[in-house]
């Protein structure tokens, strides 16, 4: 196990999809109760309030200009998405952090913003991969526009300091996969158990595979 990540920044922007919140500070505000020196918080752009997909509304505890600094910056998925990806300036922080040697996980869709702002670049990665009928396959998209990062169907992919994840309720894998790399795999299991997730985790593991490869180039499927 590495040494502990304990501050955990979460990115949001109009359009984040509510149920990424939830497989997020959701997981993580279970995750407090096991380890209660765990930190975590919402950036947005500039701070306050936010329109989530659908209406919700959602209060960012900071903006980029007085966020404190983190260890992990995860960075939500949904409809926004596409506007997010083509904002230089969140961009340009999502960049930034990564060079300041912190750890960005993307959740859902939000790997296309991490893929904008060119992390993804020489790395396997994944994303979004069911869909409604008519709409375009993130996954698909991910392999289009950016053919320098390998595009694969993967629950969790870890290239060490930059991180994909597959769509909604997987996000839920990513904070645990997290949880478990930096404070250990009884911290993450037992948060499974008291999430009631356990057995969905194990299904999910199953169903997709875990990658982790740290250099960004050699895959190897981790045991599901």
């Amino acid at each position: 196990m590495e040494p502990a990540a304990r501050v955990f920044a979460i990115l949001a922007y109009d359009g984040v999809e509510p149920i990424d919140i939830g497989a997020t500070y959701g997981v993580l505000s279970m995750a407090k109760r096991l380890a209660p020196d765990l930190r975590f918080f919402v950036v947005s752009k500039t701070g306050g309030e936010l329109a989530m997909a659908n209406g919700l509304r959602l209060v960012a505890d900071h903006g980029f200009a007085d966020c404190p600094p983190a260890d992990i910056l995860m960075v939500l998925g949904g409809p926004g998405w596409q506007a997010a990806s083509a904002d230089p300036t969140i961009l340009a922080f999502i960049d930034e952090f990564h060079r300041s040697k912190g750890i960005v996980a993307a959740v859902c869709t939000g790997g296309m913003i991490v893929a904008a702002a060119g992390l993804l670049a020489g790395r396997t990665a994944t994303t979004k991969r069911e869909i409604v009928e008519g709409e375009a396959r993130p996954l698909d998209l991910l392999a289009q526009r950016y053919p320098d990062a390998r595009a694969i169907e993967a629950r969790v992919v870890d290239t060490g300091s930059v991180l994909t994840g597959g769509g909604v309720s997987l996000g839920i894998d990513m904070t645990l996969h997290l949880i478990g790399r930096f404070l250990g795999e009884k911290i993450a299991d037992e948060t499974a158990r008291i999430l009631e997730y356990r057995n969905a985790w194990k299904a999910n593991a199953a169903a997709l595979p875990d990658i982790v490869d740290m250099s960004g180039r050699t895959v190897n499927p981790s045991r599901a």
